[in-house]
């Protein structure tokens, strides 16, 4: 067995291998960036090294770096996790030539698979079902254009060379394709280096499944069964799972056959994930699966294949690495229950899901169930590697249950005051068409409704209202510069969500939480700032009177109206910059500026007032 590993990685894949590493009795060395000086990771790890500055580039991604840090450790062998290195053939082959262990796939097997052409090429002449499509070394657009007239439309353009949804687009009719090749091969070329391309036929209904396969240096290969990562976002994985709902156990023999044919005809050795999609328009069929592509490497949504199935892949990795058999023969594998995974990332959707970075103030995470995170209470997400803060991961007897576990686990999140996608994934975990397994690809466009609100309801300001009612208890001691006495109406002024709002208040689940001038609720997955309206002299404003309040401190960066304009319901009358996301604050109703508190460039606080409209008379 190995006995000390340097992590070629960071953030929650280190420290994943981190853990297994030792129980294996084996010494972790760990690389970081200045970025990630402070990561837990780094703490973890029996050794750590600095190896440059923050950009990847710089850092991660130097394999010279990397090489001399395992040398001045005493490494003998290096994980590279997922991302950065892990499937480039040519610095897992210096790190052989340099006479140490490479924990993942052969550098040939990397080459074969990492130009989707001749992997495809390859796996047709293996006998592995493809797509029907284009792959031929004839790249002039009147070509391509006759061979996506032949295939039938709608048809998918595909970088050779790509990955992560770039360089991918799907054409509906002839006459759309030449616009669609030349902006294809520019975002190509300009993320891959390479703007060749190839065709696929769109599958309408389309389900996308995996296969986990694991192959050792003694001959031995087998199959994990399969994972289902149909709920996508741009082409990125947003919730996966395991098994693949709706799959019967013929159409799982012959999936599960074709994965490890595709393994052995690249001599493959190590964890690799063959990738494949479903035309699930008439349910699951083997004669309705294709190839697309294989993913040379440990996959993020791994933790699901072990959950069913109550195996550690990173042991099997290590294990086969040092020259061990498959820990398990075919026949000792067995599905146990069902997994689901959702990526918990740094990011708002009711902003387009834009990213969102900054100090992690406050972090809770769900502790009944598995959580794989790179990051802690009190860290920083910042703007320099994969916004993704955790992994939630359950596991239960039956796809139903598994499903509620899951939703349940994201309405607990409690994060401020970064974004996060906690209440979309809920949301997404929750929906009765999630929940019956009626997915695919497109499913997350289709329900536009899982986009949370971006506006409290009324029950969160009656809690908010309740709790500066009980201001000087707890938390609230602190509090300044309010009336907590509500006036004869028993209402109680609550500035929330950018607006002002009168409230009866109303006890809640406790999930409140307190950070210097933040007051922060917390209810299924969103976080909401909120506090008592401050006023130089004349009392609190009702939701519906247009007083627009700053949502949190920050800095105003576009004031886009002036006293006496008139402005329409849901136009941007000013931006309130705050942890480097722009907040653009709207007119509540039609009507005209009848006062601004702040000029452009002003520094404000949470709750100050920054402008009012009246109602047209008219």
């Amino acid at each position: 067995m190995i006995e000390r590993l340097l992590i070629a990685n960071r953030g929650e894949i280190a420290r994943r291998i981190v853990r297994t590493a030792h129980r294996l009795d084996i010494r972790t060395v760990a690389v970081y960036s200045d970025a990630d000086a402070d990561a837990p990771f780094v703490r973890e790890a029996d050794q750590a090294i600095a190896i440059g500055p923050a950009p990847a580039r710089e850092s991660y991604l130097d394999g010279g770096k990397i090489l001399a840090a395992a040398k001045a450790s005493g490494a003998a062998a290096i994980h590279p996790g997922y991302g950065f290195l892990s499937e480039n053939a040519a610095f897992a082959q210096s790190v052989l030539d340099a006479g140490l262990v490479w924990v993942g796939a052969p550098p040939a097997a990397i080459r074969a698979m990492g130009l989707k052409d001749a992997a495809k090429t390859l796996m047709q002449n293996a006998g592995v079902p493809v797509t029907p499509g284009y792959l031929g070394a004839d790249q002039s657009p009147a070509r391509l254009q006759r061979e996506a007239d032949t295939i039938g439309y709608p048809v998918l353009i595909k970088a050779v060379a790509g990955g992560g949804g770039k360089g991918m687009r799907r054409v509906d009719a002839a006459g759309d394709f030449a616009d669609a090749l030349a902006s294809c091969r520019r975002e190509a070329a300009s993320a891959f280096g390479d703007d060749h391309v190839l065709l696929e036929k769109y599958v309408t209904s389309p389900r996308h499944i995996e296969v986990q396969i694991f192959a050792d240096t003694h001959g031995n290969c087998v199959h994990m069964f399969e994972r289902d990562c149909s709920l996508q976002r741009r082409h990125q994985k947003v919730i996966e799972e395991a098994p693949a709902p709706g799959m019967d156990a013929a159409t799982r023999a012959a999936l599960c056959a074709a994965a490890v044919k595709a393994a052995r005809a690249v001599n493959y050795v190590g964890a690799g994930t063959i990738e494949f999609i479903a035309d699930a328009s008439e349910g699951l069929r083997a004669d309705r699966i294709w190839f697309m592509e294989m993913n040379t490497r440990l996959q993020v949504e791994h933790p699901v294949t072990e959950a069913i199935t109550g195996q550690d892949l990173v042991e099997w990795q290590l294990r086969v690495a040092s020259g061990e058999p498959l820990p398990r023969s075919q026949s000792e594998l067995s599905i146990k229950g069902w997994a689901m995974e959702a990526r918990l990332y740094a990011e708002n959707p009711s902003a387009g899901f834009l990213p969102s970075i900054g100090p992690l103030s406050r972090l809770k995470l769900p502790s009944d169930i598995r959580v794989d995170s790179g990051v802690e209470e009190g860290g920083v997400v910042t703007p320099f590697y994969d916004p993704m803060i955790a992994k939630l991961i359950v596991h239960a007897d039956r796809r139903e249950e598994a499903a509620a576990r899951l939703a349940a686990a994201c309405r607990a999140v409690e994060v401020w005051p970064v974004r996060t996608n906690a209440a979309f994934l809920a949301r997404a975990a929750a929906d009765p068409d999630f929940v019956a397994g009626r997915i695919d690809t497109g499913f997350i466009a289709r329900h536009p409704g899982l986009i949370p609100p971006d506006a409290p309801d009324a029950r969160l300001v009656a809690r908010a209202a309740q709790a500066l009612l009980q201001g000087g208890d707890g938390p609230w001691t602190a509090l300044q510069g309010f009336r907590a006495a509500a006036p004869s109406d028993g209402t109680i002024a609550v500035a929330m969500g950018g607006h002002i709002y009168n409230a009866v208040p109303a006890e809640g689940p406790e999930a409140v939480w307190r950070d210097g001038e933040n007051n922060v609720l917390f209810a299924d997955g969103q976080a909401w700032a909120f506090s008592a309206p401050r006023f130089e002299g004349g009392t609190a404003a009702g939701p519906t009177d247009g007083v627009l309040v700053a949502p949190m401190p920050g800095m105003v960066t576009a004031l886009q109206v002036k006293m006496g304009q008139a402005v329409r319901r849901g136009e941007v009358l000013l931006v309130l910059e705050a942890m480097k996301m722009e907040n653009g604050l709207v007119a509540p109703f039609d009507g005209v500026v009848a006062a601004l508190e702040v000029t452009l460039g002003a520094q404000v606080r949470e709750g100050a007032v920054l402008a009012r409209i009246e109602k047209d008379k008219v």
